[in-house]
Formats: C-alpha cells, structure tokens, sequence
C-alpha cells in the first residue's frame, strides 16, 4: 500500500524570549548555541552580539564557549571562565567574571567582589581598543569554573 502522506520539514523553533528579550537557549557547549543565541538577540542586540563574539574571538584565539543560564560564556580550557553576556530591555551586560582585576577596572561593579560589568546600549560608540585589552586580560587571568 502506498501512503498519499507527504514529509513536511518544519523549521527549527525560534528560541523564546525572556524578560529583556533575552533568548532562551539549552545548555550546551560549543560555538553553534552561542551562535543561537546570538542569531535570537532582538534587533540591534544582534548586531553587537556578533561584533562581540567576533572580538572575543579574534582576541582570544583558543577560546572556548557554552550557554549557561540562557547566557553565552567564552573561557579558556584548564583556567575557567572569563566574560559572558546577556540581554537586557535596553542595554547588553558584559560580565567579567574577574572585571576587578582587570585595568582601567570596567566602570559597574556588582555584589560580587571580583565580578565588574560594562552595559552597552543600543546609541553607544564603544571604545572597542578598551573592550579588546579587557576581553585580552580576563582571559590570562584565572577564571572561574561555573559549572
């Protein structure tokens, strides 16, 4: 017997977004659900999600990444975590998981002792030399093991 059923391809899920226009994605590691989740950032997140994984990348070349907590996260294999990054309504937060040791120390600081933040917001000019030379020094410093 023959079936008249055709096989439909569906596209993947659109990940959902939380409170912020944060996407959700699973946890996992490798570059393709940081690429996910930079692929759901909402408009002009998008944009610096990329720019930011670029510059990560460029910078530190051996770099390793995961999504956690519906967050990208880039580190360097045997030394921890450095930096991840997640949406919020209106601005980017860049967590640098040892932002207290680094210098000039990032300009918002946290509850969290070693822990300091850059918020980027959509009118911004970063100062990317800055943002290089930090990205460059969290990933020499020891980092964290989140998870």
């Amino acid at each position: 017997m023959v079936s008249d059923h055709k096989t439909v391809k569906r596209a993947p899920a659109k990940p959902k977004l939380l409170s912020g226009g944060n996407p959700q994605i699973p946890k996992a590691d490798g570059d393709a659900p940081v690429q996910a989740y930079i692929a759901a950032m909402p408009g002009w997140k998008h944009d610096v999600g990329r720019r930011l994984d670029e510059l990560i990348s460029r910078t530190v070349p051996q770099v390793r990444k995961a999504v956690r907590w519906n967050t990208p996260f880039y580190g360097v294999e045997g030394q921890g975590w450095f930096l991840g990054f997640h949406c919020f309504t209106k601005y980017i937060k860049v967590t640098f998981l040892r932002g207290a040791a680094l210098h000039p120390v990032p300009p918002i600081a946290s509850k969290q002792k070693h822990v300091r933040y850059l918020h980027i917001h959509e009118d911004d000019q970063s100062d990317t030399d800055q943002l290089a030379n930090w990205i460059r020094e969290a990933s020499e410093l020891p980092g964290e093991e989140l998870f």
